[in-house]
């Protein structure tokens, strides 16, 4: 077991196989050292966890649960493309999407609930550049959808 997928398991945490797209794209690419994934939604099983606009249809604390399972949905496709999650040298950025009422505005609480889990499972190589936006909607009613990019080593 891979020292960072041991982590992953003392925070109870099995990574799924990675989520097929729903659309014309690809989860996630390698381009040099760099690895970076499309929008992952909050998804487990093939199941969305969530749906709906926050805070009406969604709490805030349950959209940022929504975003640790999204960035759990990440690391399972960053694995998929590199084969060793200890291959990461570092998270470089993490995009947040937050599907929310026009008054809103707490967007980086929720988008916390994968940067915290991210730097939890990575420590300082966890530590990254982040932009959070409030969206009108997001795909399949998700109340968050997050991208990853990350360095990796051969």
């Amino acid at each position: 077991m891979s020292k960072i997928e041991a982590k992953l398991a003392e925070l109870g945490v099995t990574l799924p196989v990675a989520p097929k797209p729903v659309a014309s794209y690809v989860p996630g690419i390698r381009t040099g050292n760099l690895v970076i994934t499309s929008g992952q939604l909050p998804t487990k099983d093939g199941q969305m966890v969530a749906t709906g606009i926050v805070p009406q249809e969604v709490t805030p604390e349950v959209a940022a649960e929504a975003a640790r399972l999204c960035a759990i949905n990440n690391l399972a496709v960053i694995k998929a493309v590199i084969g060793d999650l200890d291959k990461v040298v570092r998270v470089v950025r993490l995009g947040v999407f937050v599907a929310s009422a026009p008054t809103f505005t707490a967007h980086p609480k929720i988008a916390n609930g994968a940067s915290d889990f991210i730097q939890a499972v990575f420590g300082d190589a966890g530590r990254h550049a982040r932009s959070t936006v409030g969206m009108a909607c997001l795909p399949l009613n998700a109340p968050v959808e997050v991208e990853m990019m990350v360095e990796v080593k051969d």
